[in-house]
């Protein structure tokens, strides 16, 4: 009983091989003969960076970026609110830098995304942009990706928006927004620090 079970076993073996090897060779012969050519790479075009044809921006450092969610976390944290986030985003909306407080739930970090996304992109705050939807219908706050509750900050470079501060997870927008001013105000006095 236990030789016909080796047996068996080893047979199985030689059939797997035998077949595992005729599969091999029939792929290779369909996959090279179906293998398109393959095109020329196409030149990448240099263009040069004049005002007809580049845009420069203006963006907040990580540096800076890392101080100013570091100084927002720390003034929730001195108002006793350790449950929320800080995220600051280009005005595109990319995080830069996001720091979750040691209590704050998930659904701060998307919060704190979308205050500064929307405050960047409007370059306003958003306590001010909730202020101004009202009515029944279809309004600005329909658009993807952002949130008209108070919380956004947005950082500003001679007078044009290039990023934005948000903060989420505090039980008032209020308070969320103050934090987020602490950490656009530590930018803005690291700035005037260095001009000096």
């Amino acid at each position: 009983m236990k030789m016909s079970k080796k047996i068996a076993a080893a047979a199985a073996a030689g059939a797997l091989l035998l077949t595992g090897g005729l599969t091999a060779a029939a792929n290779a012969g369909t996959s090279a003969a179906a293998a398109a050519p393959v095109p020329a790479a196409v030149p990448a075009v240099d263009v040069q960076p004049v005002p007809e044809t580049v845009v420069a921006q203006n963006r907040i450092t990580v540096g800076a970026s890392a101080d100013a969610v570091k100084a927002a976390l720390a003034k929730c944290q001195a108002d006793k609110l350790p449950f929320v986030t800080v995220a600051l985003v280009d005005r595109f909306g990319t995080v830069q830098a996001l720091l979750r407080g040691d209590n704050a739930a998930e659904h701060t970090i998307e919060a704190a995304q979308q205050k500064a996304y929307t405050a960047a992109a409007f370059g306003t705050p958003t306590s001010e942009l909730a202020r101004r939807i009202n009515g029944n219908g279809p309004s600005i706050a329909d658009l993807p990706g952002t949130l008209f509750l108070a919380g956004g900050v947005p950082l500003k470079v001679n007078g044009v928006s290039v990023a934005g501060i948000g903060v989420g997870g505090a039980p008032d927008g209020a308070l969320d927004e103050a934090c987020a001013t602490a950490g656009a105000e530590a930018i803005a006095a690291a700035a005037s620090g260095s001009a000096k």
